[in-house]
């Protein structure tokens, strides 16, 4: 069963109502963190990570997306099932040489290269910003608002999406032009990274690199986990308590992710307690003093530029005194990451776990 509607329709008024006031780049409010490209096992480990006083940013060690080889070549024409968001229907693909992937964390072009098919990808949304996408053109607006005529200038024959970008209507109005326009169902959970692999895929004429690019993702995943679960306590009564804060300060926006936000699935792969989930709080929904202050996190995850549009960890306890009565806003134990990357299930996914759990159980400064 997808979340996508859930995600889609939140998470994208959020940053589609507030591209215009956030900042143009990520900027962390703390140094970057030095990457140690030892194992998580040989790390200079905490001894009680919520004893940990100050905030720490996960920083991908690698960023390149290494393709699959082997797949067959892609065959084309297909007809898939684009699950539109007023209900799924029939596209054909006729060519698929020029190719735009567009969603908010670029999970969808990574997959693109994540199955060798790269050198298709003619354009990018802002979020896309891994090596061999960064030279492309953007085509939008303001941070996440669709540039129909650069679009249409860029001559594409497929554009896959998961409604998380748009204005809807624009990419209806594609469609309509004579561009194949394929929305695909992403599911915010670590199975859903495969499922994705093997949707893109197929609209690209390549099933056999998405089942390629699964099964890889898969094993990386369950690598990565074990990883973690090897270096995080596993007495709950010492795990790290850990909710999800989605920042726009510029908009008045601050908002709680609870159960399927994709947030819950990230915390419990880090060996964390979501504790947005102990108090009943499910989806994305305005945070309250209330809640915070019930929830009382031990640390508090943001985005980097949402961090920075606060003011910095500083500027949030200062105009949020209910977050500074907390745990994690006593210590400042807060772990920002970059926008694009933090909540991106794709194949960056394992990396990204690794960052965090770098920056959570072994911060450097």
């Amino acid at each position: 069963m997808t979340r996508r509607p859930l995600v889609a329709a939140v998470i994208g008024a959020l940053l589609l109502s507030a591209c215009t006031a956030a900042p143009t780049a990520t900027t962390p409010s703390t140094p970057p963190t030095v990457i140690d490209s030892r194992p998580l096992a040989e790390l200079d480990l905490l001894d009680d990570p919520r004893a940990f006083v100050g905030a720490s940013t996960a920083v991908l060690g690698v960023t390149a997306i290494a393709p699959v080889t082997g797949a067959p070549a892609p065959a084309l024409p297909v007809t898939v099932t684009s699950h539109d968001l007023d209900g799924d229907t029939r596209v054909t693909i006729e060519r698929a040489d020029a190719v735009i992937g567009l969603d908010l964390s670029g999970s969808i072009a990574a997959t693109i290269f994540g199955l060798g098919l790269g050198d298709r990808v003619v354009a990018r949304d802002v979020s896309t910003v891994f090596p061999g996408a960064t030279e492309l053109p953007v085509v939008t607006n303001g941070g996440h608002s669709l540039n129909s005529e650069a679009i249409i200038a860029l001559r594409p024959d497929l554009i896959i999406t998961d409604g998380t970008i748009g204005p809807i209507d624009v990419l209806l109005q594609l469609r309509d032009a004579g561009i194949a326009v394929v929305f695909v169902e992403t599911n915010p959970t670590l199975e859903g990274v495969g499922e994705l692999a093997r949707q893109v895929s197929a609209a690209l004429g390549s099933p056999g690199a998405g089942e390629l690019l699964a099964t890889r993702l898969g094993s990386e995943l369950a690598t990565k986990q074990a990883e973690i679960a090897a270096i995080a306590p596993t007495d709950d009564a010492n795990k790290l308590r850990m909710i999800f804060l989605y920042l726009r300060g510029s908009a008045g926006i601050y908002y709680l992710f609870g159960e399927e936000s994709g947030a819950d699935v990230l915390i419990e792969a880090l060996g964390g307690i979501d504790v947005a989930a102990e108090i009943g709080w499910s989806g994305m929904k305005p945070m309250t003093d209330e809640a915070l202050i019930a929830a009382n996190p031990d640390l508090i995850l943001v985005m980097s530029d949402g961090l920075a549009s606060v003011g910095g960890v500083d500027g949030l306890l200062e105009s949020k005194p209910a977050i500074a009565l907390t745990l994690a806003g006593k210590k400042k134990r807060f772990v920002n990451m970059a926008d694009g990357q933090i909540l991106s299930f794709g194949p960056r996914t394992p990396a990204v776990l690794d960052a965090l759990a770098r920056a959570i159980y072994a911060p450097t400064r």
